[in-house]
This record gives structure tokens, sequence and C-alpha cells, in this order.
């Protein structure tokens, strides 16, 4: 018996294994402007975010973007949220919805010390997204990257 029930657990597990992996529901466009930096200087990270059709994302739990450590850029905050970033939000049925139709913008200052190059900014941007027509939500995440050269 125990033979059987083993057989049925792996048989089980095999067949949801190719529906366990996270699927990435937007995309995500990065640029950084001006598109020459220099030590000392500063500028703009340009995100861009397309969510999938009949996807929404939750104004709540926390939309955030994170960048990994750079040593070529500073930026202001560890963790940016919505209210920083200046995205809307819209209601709809009594639930709230980020409005993510426009780019958003994060200033950063190039480190004054750091030496010319070439670098990548790695980032992460983290979600609540939802599919009304299906009826779930999820927590998820997006990443992102943007090679740049410092001069």
């Amino acid at each position: 018996m125990r033979r059987y029930a083993f057989l049925f657990l792996l048989v089980f597990f095999l067949s949801i294994l190719p529906f366990a992996e996270e699927e990435d529901f937007l995309t995500i466009e990065a640029s950084l402007s001006p598109e020459s930096l220099s030590g000392g200087g500063e500028g703009k990270v340009i995100l861009k975010i397309k969510v999938d059709e009949g996807m929404r994302v939750n104004a709540n739990p926390s939309f955030s973007v994170e960048f990994a450590p750079c040593e070529a850029l500073v930026f202001g905050e560890e963790v940016y949220t919505p209210a920083d970033l200046g995205i809307e939000i819209s209601e709809e049925m009594g639930e709230e919805y980020l409005k993510l139709d426009e780019p958003f913008e994060i200033s950063f200052t190039v480190n004054s010390n750091a030496k010319k190059g070439e670098y990548l900014l790695e980032g992460k941007i983290s979600y609540f997204i939802c599919s009304k027509e299906e009826g779930w939500c999820l927590k998820s995440s997006s990443q992102f990257s943007v090679p740049f050269k410092l001069e």
C-alpha cells in the first residue's frame, strides 16, 4: 500500500511541476538619462511598465522598486513606493489599482569616486497582481537591468 501511495505522490508532484514556475506578469523597460554619465553628475532611471492584458497591479499590498548596490550610482532611498514615485491610484468596483500607463523616473547622483568604465544597474520591482477575469491574485516580482558607461 505504501508503494502505491508513494507512486501516486510522485506522479502528482511531477504533473504540477511545470505550473510551479514563477511567471512575470509585467514587462519592464528601463533606461538612464542622460546617456553620458560622469562623476558627480546627476541622472534619472526611467521605468516603463506594461502589464499583461487582463491584469492589474494592486495598490495594496505594497508595490516597490529596489536597486542592487551599484558603486557608481547613489540613490536617495533604498526602496521606492508608489507615493515616492508619484504613481496615481485608480479605483474600480471598490478595489484600488496602480495606474502604470506613464513611465516614472527615479533620480540618482553619480558617485564622484567611481572609476570610468562600463557598469550594470540591476533592480527589482515587487508587486501584487490580480486577474479579475480569472479571480486570483499573486505576490510576485520582476527583475530589470540597464547597462551604462561612466565617462
